[in-house]
């Protein structure tokens, strides 16, 4: 069956109240382990029900915003999701109380009891109406992105189509580019503004109810930070400050000399060599062929994974007016389907895309054995290790999608992965410091990015962007509107598969694919440290870890000739 045929139905949320109340009387009710299980199966599987749905619905409305009739039924999750929200609630209440919860235990991966435990902290019936105007918001800003219609030279692009010529060899276009990109925030900034405003207030008023002293502790809960704490995130983020900048830095100074620029600006910063940038070589029809053959080649695994996707249309990648911006992976529960969403453009990021979300989705597809849904998934960063992991096991197929620039892409690849860590934690202290101070206006919150942006971004010259230089980039960033706090979770997962790159690609250890493997298999069954362990990867948080993993990579790109890069 293809995706086109997948069948959507809203659910009837009272009918589905009364089935989900009668099994979780059962649940309330079991004397033995075997009625017990036999309860938990039944809420398994409506919620299986559910889950499809709500993918179903969110799925087919990013792909198409104008949809008139997803449009309506985004509206209906968003009003109802949290009443959903309510029934799980009362489910992971009743599995921590249960008189037979050492026996679920042995039976039950230990994350779901952890799971448990963090949204049970999270909820309260009488907050219903904050979580329905937070799901409202954050679908306004999807909106706003999504209806991006941007006249450059002549005709009509969306923001993922116009990226391209933010890359251009010609510098005059690229500036004009950015400037256009730039001009469509700014002529919306009090609506970003707005949106921001409301959903900052809306946050913090559902921590303060739920006895948290701000937004920030209750995401790290809510992030199911179990292995790890606030504290030695603000470690992390130092240690990045301290050691990886002074490698950015010398990353953008030789891209500055092979550009033979005395100065760059912001508009030089996205064309890496003066011939231009390593695009894909042919179609999208083209690449996703490529891709079906490099996982054939890969693995078994990852080749069935694979045909599977195109088999049955699993994937939807092409810009198209109307359509939500980024990419992302989702799994559809009832026709066990990992779904992979992006916006090609004919830059090296369609390719990144198909190496990315394909971590994400054949992660997904291996752990289709789970059948709670809360934890087919593991936490966020671990999901973005398979993700960032399998950009890098594609490494000997890149000559594939790249042919004559291959060795421009793997370089550009790796110092870009590298170039992200300070933005990346940049994201997370420029939402605590937001949540920390909750009454700062859109101004305020401005110069707070802009002071964090010179501190891990230094090399970002706005001198000819004084949009930017007043502090609008975050706009574009949509995890802060949309996923709070996820961010710091791609660079925790970066440092981890910087360890991958160096075990497939420079020291060839036979292991690394078994070990990808096992912790795609494993999916969101144990914690992220567990995980490492699983995988023989040292943790980010380790000491002496960040520092033995930057110097194999910063070596690696010092040891790359300019000569190979034309």
């Amino acid at each position: 069956m293809k995706f086109s045929d997948y069948t959507y139905v809203r659910p009837d949320f009272d009918s589905y109240k009364q089935n989900y109340l009668e099994a979780l009387h059962n649940l309330e009710e079991a004397t033995t382990l075997e009625t017990a299980k036999s309860a938990i199966d039944a809420l398994n599987h409506l919620r299986a029900t559910i889950d499809t749905a709500a993918n179903l619905a969110a799925i087919r409305h990013s792909i198409d915003t104008t949809d008139h009739f997803y449009e309506e039924e985004d509206a209906f999750w968003n009003e109802y999701q949290p009443h959903f929200e309510s029934l799980d609630f009362q489910f992971y209440r009743c599995l921590l109380t249960s008189p037979l919860l050492e026996e679920l235990k042995t039976i039950y991966p230990k994350t779901l009891f952890l799971f448990a435990e963090s949204r049970v902290k999270l909820f309260d019936e009488a907050l219903i109406e904050l979580f329905q105007k937070e799901n409202q918001l954050t679908s306004d800003y999807g909106k706003l992105i999504a209806s991006a219609q941007l006249t450059f030279q002549g005709s009509t692009y969306t923001l993922a189509q116009l990226r391209p010529f933010t890359e251009h060899k010609n510098r005059e276009i690229r500036l004009e580019a950015i400037q256009v990109q730039t001009a469509f925030f700014a002529d919306n900034e009090s609506k970003f503004d707005s949106i921001y405003d409301e959903l900052v207030k809306v946050r913090t008023e559902i921590a303060h109810k739920l006895g948290f002293e701000n937004y920030v502790a209750f995401a790290d809960v809510h992030m199911n930070r179990w292995d790890y704490d606030r504290k030695m995130i603000e470690t992390y983020r130092q240690e990045i400050l301290e050691k990886v900048v002074p490698i950015t830095q010398k990353l953008y100074a030789r891209q500055r000399e092979r550009n033979q620029l005395n100065k760059a600006t912001f508009a030089d910063l996205p064309l890496v060599y003066p011939n231009g940038n390593a695009t894909p070589k042919g179609s999208a029809e083209e690449l996703v062929d490529k891709a079906r053959t490099m996982y054939r080649e890969l693995s078994q695994e990852t080749g069935e994974f694979f045909d599977f996707m195109v088999e049955h249309e699993l994937l939807d990648l092409l810009s198209k007016k109307g359509k939500q911006s980024g990419g992302y992976c989702t799994f559809i529960q009832e026709y066990q389907s990992p779904f992979i969403f992006a916006n090609f453009n004919g830059t090296s990021g369609d390719v990144d895309v198909l190496t990315h979300e394909a971590g994400h989705a054949f992660q997904a597809y291996q752990s289709r054995w789970i059948k709670e849904p809360e934890i087919l998934f593991p936490n966020y960063e671990s999901c973005e290790i398979h993700s960032m992991s399998m950009e890098f096991l594609a490494w000997p197929w890149m000559d594939r999608f790249f042919e004559e620039e291959t060795e421009k892409y793997k370089f550009a690849h790796l110092a870009s992965s590298v170039q992200f860590l300070p933005y990346g934690v940049l994201v997370d202290h420029f939402q605590q410091e937001v949540y920390e101070n909750p009454d700062w206006t859109p101004e305020q919150r401005k110069a707070c990015w802009r002071e964090l942006e010179r501190r891990y971004c230094p090399e970002r010259d706005y001198s000819e962007f004084p949009d930017l230089d007043r502090g609008l980039y975050w706009f574009r960033q949509g995890h802060i509107f949309e996923s709070p706090f996820y961010y710091i979770d791609y660079t925790l997962a970066q440092v981890c598969a910087f360890q991958f790159w160096y075990r497939s690609i420079v020291a060839q250890d036979p292991t690394t694919w078994q070990d990808y493997l096992a912790i795609c298999q494993v999916g969101g069954t144990q914690t992220f440290l567990e995980i490492l362990k699983t995988a023989n990867l040292r943790s980010p948080f380790e000491k002496g870890a960040l520092d033995d993993t930057l110097k194999a990579v910063d070596d690696y790109l010092a040891a790359v000739a300019e000569e190979q890069l034309k």
